[in-house]
């Protein structure tokens, strides 16, 4: 699905992220891959590529720096003189932004997470515009939470995730005529080093395996990875500006059965 595919998976800490698994299950495909991580996660990034069933380059990459992704561009212009598709996996809220302190968090940390978890799927998708020029075309995709309404704890994070899906749809948009499609895909919640940096996750966790009618397993994000890399390969060329949902279908569901409701309910109590 994925042969001869040329794949930029950005994010990557550990083994256990959505965005290694994305490139286990792209390379298992036929893909080529490149890893990005970042500052101290560097040295996590690299022992994780080396997991893969074909070991990754890995490049350094703080998507708001702005010689970061010059040098990105550089070197995936070299090695490949084109790209195919990419994985935007980036996101960060500083603390005093997450954890019911909503009411309280200055605007700079609103700012940190807007620009780094919204404004850099349009950074990512600009910089990688000359490379997808010369493939032809391609495909980007973003991972995303569903932020239809307001969660505890996820504050701006949740807000930032709300902008991000507007940005989807303007890159798809502005991108469309160029051959790019972009696409997000929502994801229930996983046990990742990431999500569990959010406070009050568990409970997220909770509430998900009570009331998704498919059942949700927070230590499985195969299934997400796997929709990632449907939308990167060519089988879905006719779909841009999308948010695909892998949660289970918890997003289609007011409530679950009359067992479900009342372990959510007890779930929510324990919150409170």
């Amino acid at each position: 699905m994925l042969d001869g595919k040329r794949l930029l998976i950005t994010g990557v800490l550990t083994d256990g992220s959505i965005a290694w698994h994305s490139a286990r299950v792209a390379q298992e495909l036929g893909a080529e891959v490149v890893l990005t991580g970042f500052g101290r996660g560097m040295s996590l990034t690299k022992r994780s590529a080396k997991r893969l069933p074909v070991e990754a380059e890995v490049i350094e990459l703080d998507i708001n720096d702005t010689s970061h992704m010059d040098d990105l561009v550089t070197f995936l212009d070299e090695k490949w003189g084109g790209i195919d598709g990419a994985l935007h996996a980036i996101a960060f809220a500083p603390n005093d932004a997450l954890g019911g302190n909503f009411l309280n968090t200055p605007p700079d940390s609103a700012s940190t997470a807007f620009l780094t978890s919204a404004f850099s799927f349009k950074t990512l998708a600009v910089g990688l515009r000359p490379l997808f020029a010369k493939a032809g075309g391609g495909a980007l995709v973003g991972l995303d939470f569903d932020n239809r309404l307001a969660w505890p704890a996820y504050d701006w994070m949740g807000v930032s995730k709300s902008a991000l899906q507007s940005v989807n749809r303007y890159l798809a948009s502005y991108l469309g005529k160029e051959g790019i499609r972009v696409n997000l895909v929502s994801a229930g919640p996983l046990g990742t080093v990431a999500a569990k940096s959010i406070p009050g996750f568990d409970q997220f966790e909770n509430l998900w395996q009570v009331r998704a009618p498919l059942g949700w397993d927070p230590h499985d994000p195969e299934p997400v990875a796997n929709m990632v890399c449907v939308l990167l390969s060519d089988y879905a060329s006719s779909t841009s500006g999308e948010i695909v949902h892998v949660d289970g279908g918890f997003h289609a569901v007011a409530a679950g059965d009359a067992e479900g409701l009342l372990a959510a309910q007890q779930v929510l109590n324990e919150a409170d």
